[in-house]
Formats: C-alpha cells, sequence, structure tokens
C-alpha cells in the first residue's frame, strides 16, 4: 500500500486529483484559506479507490490537499463557521474566466460548495500515512 502524491497543473490534472478524492470527508474546521501565503488547505479522509479489502469496503486515508494562487474564496450551503460541521467531497471541478486564471470549485454532498478564485491551477494532494479500513464503500445513485 503506497501514499498518493498528485500534482495539478491543469484542468485534465485536476480531474485525476477530483477522481482521487470522491466520497473524501472533511471537518469544516480542517479547511480554511492563509490569505496572506495566496493557499488555501484542506485535510481529509479520503476513499481510495484503488486499493480493496476483504469484502470489497476499501480503505480510508488521512490526505492533505492545497491550492495555491488563491486571490478569493467563497462558501455556499454550509456556514464555513461550524467547525463542528463535515462535509461529503463530492467534485473539484475548474471553470476559466481569463485563461490560465479561473474559478476552482469544490462541490460537497447536500449542495455546498468553496469557490476559489485562481489566477492558475496548482494543486497537490498527498496521503499522510494514515490508513485504516473504511466502513462501507461509498455509493451513488445513477438518477
Amino acid at each position: 500500500m503506497s501514499d498518493l502524491k498528485l500534482l495539478a497543473l491543469d484542468p485534465e490534472d485536476l480531474e485525476v486529483v477530483s477522481a482521487h478524492v470522491q466520497d473524501a470527508v472533511i471537518r469544516v474546521s480542517d479547511m480554511g484559506y492563509a490569505k496572506g501565503d495566496r493557499r488555501f488547505a484542506l485535510l481529509m479522509n479520503r476513499f481510495d479507490w484503488t486499493s480493496s479489502l476483504p469484502r470489497g469496503k476499501g480503505l480510508r486515508k488521512r490526505a492533505g490537499l492545497h491550492f495555491n494562487a488563491v486571490h478569493h474564496v467563497a462558501y455556499a450551503g454550509f456556514d464555513p463557521n461550524a467547525h463542528e460541521g463535515v462535509l461529503e467531497l463530492l467534485a473539484i471541478a475548474f471553470a476559466p474566466t481569463d485563461a490560465p486564471s479561473g474559478i476552482i470549485e469544490l462541490r460537497f454532498a447536500g449542495g455546498g460548495t468553496v469557490r476559489l478564485g485562481v489566477d492558475y491551477i496548482e494543486a497537490r494532494l498527498a496521503d499522510l500515512g494514515a490508513a485504516w479500513a473504511a466502513a462501507a464503500k461509498p455509493q451513488h445513485s445513477l438518477d
């Protein structure tokens, strides 16, 4: 079992990162914007879609994800001050505005979003070593 480390520098790279963090569980208090560093970072318990355990439950891994060159952050659909809140990350998307700048959107179950205004795409995802058996494999309705 190896630790995942990914770097995203364009929309296609970001799609790969998005696939690896689909269904990650994130505490609201584990994400934040360092305005002076122009960095938005979050810690998560991601579901490892590439590994499997007996009975097909899979693994969860502790991971960190950060975005550089962030000049604006907007939250919608949840209270960013609800530090005990928990979110489930569904996808990460990019919409260009004036290339290479654009909006990176973190989309959460239940309609919550975090929108990052960025000068360009630079995101890093890294597993942090801790791994454990998942309680269940995430399921998605095709509706």
